[in-house]
């Protein structure tokens, strides 16, 4: 079944992760997706190694590379040069979406700012991710998630419990949330030429994705003026929605948000009888005003077990409940595996690998990635003729890469 970007044409200029990961969704739903990367050794994430993290590992490529840039091409152009500038907007003409993360001083610079290429293609859709959007005074401001979707947002402050320092973000997350932002304004603007023929510039930040994404405290605080309460987990107001050591040092999550209705299958399943004959936890009221002492006894019950002995008890009682797994274990849930959350790919060199699905599927439609991330440059002869360069044009600029 066609794949439903197939026969659209994208060019990619970034580095990274956020709009490398869009170009990789964009692969995965059928679009033709054309890299470009700086000479002479392209982009610094394509040189990254497991064992330069202290992973036991040696597997020849960068996994999380692979995962952002599967199913490209690969073209290196040195966008200092006026030529290889003149090469790439020749490649533009054919595209039907570019995106970049380049700062909007330096898409002008190279004659890449969305109005510079409407005015070229009026057709053409331009999307962008940066730190903190167009306008304002900080449209040049360099950024990471870690800054502009984690710590500005608000996200980093609200995450931590009370009493706790706050904790870093892991590599990606929010460059992944703005990745899948990108698309779907990329999709509404395909939309909106369909209809129009004319093309749009799509602007996203990692500032306003992380917004979006803590938008129920953001929501609450633009009408109370306060940010939320942290977490405490001694101090849980509902100790149904709280983690909870277990025995052999691991963790588990109950989330009951609506405490009372099971409130009576609850004390069943941890063989608490006792708990609902308390006149302090004998409604979510009472819960809430008694939660240390509530929180301390179900601590004390909890660790009375291991997970695995935890779970068929808390599954036969129809509770919501996770255990906290570690990443390694992540990857071997049966329940992911059977949805087929972790396809395969070749790789000419490294073999075959697993990676990580597109995180939506669409019934009847194959939406796996279907090869790797290219090697660098690999198709540049193929784009820049396809682009109508010459011979002796193609070769000039393949003499300075």
């Amino acid at each position: 079944m066609q794949r439903p970007m197939e026969g659209l044409r994208v060019l990619e200029v970034a580095h990274y992760v956020a709009v490398p990961a869009a170009g990789a969704l964009m692969a995965d739903l059928g679009a033709e997706v054309i890299k470009v990367e700086v000479p002479p050794r392209g982009e610094i994430y394509r040189r990254t190694r497991l064992k330069y993290m202290g992973v036991d590992s040696d597997f020849s490529e960068y996994p999380a590379f692979q995962m952002e840039n599967r199913g490209k091409k690969s073209i290196i152009l040195d966008l200092t040069r006026p030529e290889a500038r003149a090469a790439a907007l020749k490649i533009i003409d054919a595209m039907d979406v570019v995106i970049t993360n380049l700062l909007p001083a330096r898409r002008r610079k190279y004659e890449l700012d969305h109005e510079s290429l409407l005015e070229r293609k009026p057709s053409l859709i331009v999307g962008a991710i940066s730190g903190y959007g167009l306008g304002g005074e900080e449209a040049d401001k360099p950024a990471f998630d870690y800054a502009a979707y984690y710590a500005r947002s608000g996200m980093m402050d609200a995450l931590h419990d009370e009493g706790l320092p706050p904790s870093m973000l892991r590599p990606g997350m929010g460059d992944h949330a703005a990745a899948v932002n990108l698309v779907c304004g990329i999709l509404a603007a395909l939309r909106l030429r369909d209809a129009t023929g004319e093309g749009r510039y799509v602007d996203v930040s990692l500032l306003q994705t992380g917004l979006h994404i803590l938008g129920n405290d953001v929501a609450n605080a633009l009408v109370s003026r306060q940010s939320p309460r942290r977490h405490d987990r001694r101090h849980a107001p509902n100790p149904l929605w709280n983690s909870y050591p277990v025995a052999a040092g691991r963790w588990l999550l109950v989330v009951m948000i609506d405490s009372q209705a099971y409130w009576p299958r609850f004390c069943r399943a941890v063989e608490a009888p006792e708990l609902r004959e308390d006149p302090r936890f004998e409604n979510d009221r009472s819960r809430m005003k008694n939660a240390p002492a509530l929180v301390e006894r179900l601590e004390a019950i909890f660790a009375e077990r291991t997970l695995e002995q935890w779970r068929p008890r808390l599954d036969a009682a129809g509770l919501i409940w996770a255990p906290v797994q570690r990443v390694d274990e992540a990857i071997r849930d049966e329940q992911a595996r059977a949805m087929g959350y972790f396809p395969e790919l070749d790789h000419p060199t490294a073999g075959r690998f697993e990676t990580v699905a597109p995180p939506f599927r669409i019934e009847g439609v194959p939406l796996a990635p279907t090869r790797a991330a290219p090697d660098l440059d690999a198709e540049a002869e193929e784009i820049l003729r396809e682009a109508g360069l010459g011979e002796d044009e193609i070769a000039r600029l393949r003499s300075h890469n």
